[in-house]
């Protein structure tokens, strides 16, 4: 097929192939009637009037990526919402028993106000933090509460009546319940978490992410002090 450009340079023959593969029929009927016209540069360029439309075509393809992008992060964005809204219920309901479990002990521990206004201080603040959806406060004060809590139990062993009570031992029962689904729950927001912040940093994921306010989560970590906390049931048989 290229007899009749046996003397043509190499270079002319390469711009003769690109011809052949970008527009196969026409190169084709060109090459059989006359080889030499295809290396007029004019034939080598694509119909002008088809040049709009590749650029709109490009472009809505680089829309309808970037679109997908936005979708997939937002999609990513719910779910660690989600995750958190579950630890978030469970949180508002721990909170909720733990006034009930300070007053309980204040009928029994009259000298052990320091501790229990202690739990209630840093129970108030982590609620706070847990209403404002201050992630990073709320695990900062989970750890300093589960101290003082785990330091309030230590004492009430020193209260064989206040062990005994039928009511302090339904609320340690409900909050170590609590403490356990929470532990449970933490495992998937973190891995929420870690997708969305992994995600938001990959390109071209990071070229939508930025301007559009994608930002990165916090986890939601028990901090060192919290592991060591006391075994509520354990401690008390509950």
């Amino acid at each position: 097929a290229f007899t009749g450009l046996r003397g043509v340079e190499a270079f002319d023959v390469l711009r003769v192939r690109l011809l052949l593969l970008a527009f196969p029929l026409r190169g084709r009927i060109l090459l059989l009637l006359n080889p030499l016209q295809l290396l007029e540069p004019q034939l080598l360029e694509p119909p002008r009037e088809l040049v709009p439309i590749v650029i709109l075509v490009v472009v809505a393809m680089i829309v309808l990526y970037g679109i997908s992008i936005y979708n997939r992060l937002v999609a990513l964005k719910h779910n660690v919402d989600e995750a958190w809204s579950n630890i978030d219920v469970l949180l508002k309901q721990r909170y909720e028993e733990l006034p009930k479990l300070v007053e309980t002990c204040k009928q029994y521990m009259s000298y052990e106000q320091e501790v229990l206004e202690k739990v209630t201080t840093l129970r108030n603040e982590a609620e706070t933090a847990r209403r404002d959806g201050d992630v990073g406060t709320v695990t900062r004060k989970e750890g300093a509460l589960g101290l003082a809590v785990g330091g309030l139990l230590a004492r009430a062993e020193a209260y064989p009546d206040l062990k005994a009570a039928e009511t302090f031992r339904q609320l340690l029962g409900r909050i170590s319940a609590l403490e356990e689904s929470i532990s449970d729950r933490r495992e998937f927001y973190n891995e929420a978490v870690n997708i969305n912040n992994i995600r938001r940093e990959q390109f071209p994921d990071m070229l939508v992410a930025k301007p559009f306010g994608f930002g990165a989560r916090p986890l939601f970590e028990a901090e060192p002090e919290a592991t060591k906390n006391v075994d509520m049931k354990s401690l008390f048989g509950a």
